[in-house]
């Protein structure tokens, strides 16, 4: 059984990946089935196949999201930003042995230039063991934003 303590450890791990622009060691926390989700803030519990979301990534298009990110050439996030992520009240709700269910809250702050946003939500990360370790399948950021304010998009991994 995956423990609290556990669950936090890869959670503040990834925070720590993220916000320091570690993007290839973060896609090495992915399974190659995986998949990102920040659904749109009218339909949290949305599907993204029958609902406007705002990512719907698979591991085809989070690799090229983390290759634009990269760039030089991606004005959204050339300098890139500067992140902050908060993540709190873990629990781990589901471990049956294949694939644990954890639930957090995360408030990630974003620094550009004159621009500074945020971004508060929860997360619902799915996770299964493999050989290396833990392994997220679905991470789904569901804000809790009623509009993205004051830029209008998301270009960091939330």
């Amino acid at each position: 059984m995956l423990t609290r303590a556990e669950a936090e450890d890869f959670l503040y791990h990834e925070a720590a990946l993220l916000d320091e622009w570690r993007l290839q060691e973060w896609l090495a926390l992915l399974t190659e089935d995986a998949q990102y989700w920040v659904p749109a803030t009218d339909r949290p519990q949305g599907n993204p196949e029958n609902t406007l979301f705002l990512i719907a990534d698979d591991m085809v298009r989070l690799r090229a999201r983390i290759a634009r990110l990269e760039s030089p050439h991606a004005h959204a996030e050339s300098p890139r930003s500067r992140t902050r992520r908060l993540i709190s009240n873990v629990r781990v709700l589901k471990d049956d042995g294949s694939e644990m269910l954890l639930w957090s809250n995360f408030a990630v702050y974003r620094f550009r230039g004159e621009i500074s946003d945020y971004y508060v939500g929860h997360y619902e990360h799915t996770l299964r063991r493999d050989g290396s370790g833990l392994k997220i399948s679905l991470r789904k950021a569901i804000l809790d934003l009623e509009a993205l304010r004051p830029t209008g998009k998301v270009s960091i991994i939330l």
